[in-house]
Order: C-alpha cells, then structure tokens, then sequence
C-alpha cells in the first residue's frame, strides 16, 4: 500500500481495519503514516515523503520522490504481493500501478482520481493502471463505467468516522472554551507550501474580525510537524496571543466551532461532516495556479460545493483570498444565523448520502479483485 499524506493515512488506516477483519493474518507494507502504522502496517517510507502539492512544488522533490517510487517498484516486483492498494497520491501511485499490473500484479486504487474536476486525461492512465478502482463519491462509479473502468461505490470513511450530530458543548470543554464563546476555527492547510501560502493570510484575516468582534475566540489545529511554522506566522502577522493553537485535533476544532476558514482540500469536507459553515481558499504558487486552472472542468473547487452542485460556501481563490475579502466572508456567515442553519442542513443531507460500511465494502470489493 501507498498513502502519500496525513487524509491518504487516515483513508487506508480503515481500509486496514475492513482487511484485517476480512484476513485476520493480512500483513501490509509500503509507504504509509501513523494511522496505518497502528494497524500493523510496516512503513518503509513515511507518508509525508510523498505530502507536495503543486507543480513547481513537486518539480523542487521530483528526484527524490522518483527514486523512492523506483526503489519501491523493484522491492514489490521482487515480492509480488497479492494486491497493491494505491490510496490517493495519483500521480505517484498511477505510474506504480501501470507497472505492477503490466508485471501480472493485481492493482487497486483506493480514491477516484478527480477525473471530474481536473486534468481528464488521466482517464487514460487508470485504465491502464488499475483493475479495480474504490470511489468514496456515489457518481465516480457510473463516470468510470463509461470508459470501461471496474468501480465501487464504497462511500466515504469519514462519514463513519464523524458523528452525524458533533458533541459541541464536549469538544469546547475540551478545549477550554466557553458554551457561549464565538469560535472561529483556522485551518490552513497539512503541507508545508499551504503554510507558506495561506497563514499570514488567514492569520491577518483573523485580526480583521477580531477588530470587528473583539470577543471572537480563534483556534488553530497544527500538524505537530508544521506547528513551529504556524506560530512563527501567527507571530509574524501580530496575532500570537490571539490564537489558540493546539496539536492536532482537527475533529474536536470543527466540532467546536461556530465557522472556520479552512485551505480547500479534504479537511473541507470534514467540516461539512461536521455541519460547519465555511470559507474556503487556497492560493499557491503562480506557475502552479496558471495550470491547474487550465485544466479546471467545473466553476467549483471545494468538495462541499462540487458535492452539492452549488456554490453553498463561499471560495476564495489565489489573488481573491485577501485578509480583507477572507475576514468579511467570515463576518457574512456570523451575522446571518438562518444562512448557517440552511448550510448545516444541506451538509446533514451529505453526510447521510457519503455514510456507507465503507471497510467492508472496500474488503467485499478487493476479495472480488483476488478471485477475479
């Protein structure tokens, strides 16, 4: 198994638990993080390795990152395993797969490629890559059907992970927080560019609505890896003793929360499971952004929004996402509470579609590929 990045962890750390209720002497191998480390799996590479978004970003660990897939390649055509499981990570995993399968190893991948929302030509590359793919959105399936591309719909894990009603009053006593505080929640990415590109962004922002709202609690969970870089850019932006920045626990941050300004990516869809209203943004390196919106398929970015075919959160994108443009969207959704309940309703609507026994449906889908 690949996991590329701490959301691939989480994703094949269930799919781990579906296997080994399946197979209760699975062994499993690869690149993987500490969510797939506690079930047992032997990282040979830790998952961060492989956590670079963007193409500029990627060209500046494009050797490194080729020479682990290389070694990778040998190891497991020496090995054969019964099945290799590509979670997410496509542009790493897809040319692995192409391989091993042209070698006579079965080959799944774990997470549909956004084939839908960029670069269609990749359509090409998982037919020739993989046997059998595993989608966590209902719609994939029928999608890579037309191109003649096995696929199971297995819902999304975090619709199991996430409690359909979030314990609020639980997650703010955890946390140290008032009942009656409004809280905003800063999320500014996993990866060290998102850091680089997004924090003194959303951390300015934040001092916006604090000189509107002076009594607006902020909270800001942080990779333990990126937390020295968060505080140094909560310093930077004259906000260090404003936030509250705490390691990790992202779920009990969303959960406690009245909004959260949040980097686009799957952490969003883990605020709409968590029935938060959002502001989402994103901006990157130039280069990067002038491509990727080149192979753009759809007006929207953010999972929430393609889910539910409209614009139900607001997105602000590379030159869009100001600290200005970003504090008043935040403002926007405190100062209307019926928007905020329309909102929570439509994510509740979600999270009942995405909620499926997704490791046994993805164990029920990889036992059809091995007797196939």
């Amino acid at each position: 198994m690949v996991a590329g990045e701490a959301s691939g962890d989480l994703l094949a750390g269930l799919l781990l638990d579906g296997l080994k209720a399946r197979w209760p002497g699975v062994t499993a191998a690869g690149i993987g993080g500490p969510q797939m480390s506690r079930r047992g799996f032997e990282a040979w590479w830790p998952s961060d390795k492989l956590a670079v978004r963007g193409y500029v970003e990627v060209l500046r660990h494009y050797r490194e990152i080729v020479g682990i897939r290389e070694q990778l390649k040998q190891r497991l055509l020496q090995q054969r395993p019964d099945i290799f499981i590509g979670v997410d990570a496509p542009d790493f995993n897809l040319d692995l797969e192409r391989d091993l399968k042209a070698a006579g190893i079965r080959t799944a991948h774990f997470v549909c490629p956004s084939v839908w929302a960029w670069r269609p030509e990749r359509i090409e590359k998982i037919r020739s890559s993989v046997d059998h793919v595993l989608c966590i959105f209902p719609f994939e399936v029928e999608l890579l059907a037309q191109h003649g591309i096995a696929a199971t719909y297995v819902g999304h894990p975090l619709a199991n992970v996430i409690p359909l009603v979030p314990d609020r009053a639980a997650a703010r006593v955890a946390l140290g927080l008032q009942a009656d505080d409004t809280v905003v929640a800063i999320l500014p990415g996993s990866r060290k560019s998102e850091i680089e590109y997004l924090a003194s962004r959303f951390f300015k922002a934040a001092g916006l609505v604090k000189r509107a709202q002076p009594a607006i609690k902020f909270i800001v969970p942080a990779m333990p890896g990126l937390q020295a870089r968060i505080v140094q850019a909560a310093q930077a932006a004259g906000m260090a003793e404003e936030l509250q920045i705490v390691t990790g626990q992202s779920h009990m941050v969303l959960a406690a929360c009245d909004v959260t300004l949040i980097a686009s990516g799957t952490a969003t869809l883990e605020a709409a499971l968590f029935k938060r209203p959002m502001v989402i943004a994103y901006n990157m390196n130039w280069l990067s952004w002038q491509i990727m919106r080149r192979k753009q398929l759809q007006p929207w970015v953010g999972l929430p929004n393609i889910l539910c075919r409209d614009f139900v959160v607001p997105e602000l994108l590379q030159d869009a996402a100001t600290p200005q443009a970003l504090s008043a969207a935040v403002l926007q959704w405190l100062a209307a509470p019926e928007k905020m309940a329309a909102v929570q309703e439509k994510f509740t609507a979600l999270h009942h579609e995405l909620q499926r026994d997704t490791p046994q449906l993805a164990a029920d889908a990889i036992e059809q590929i091995l007797q196939g």
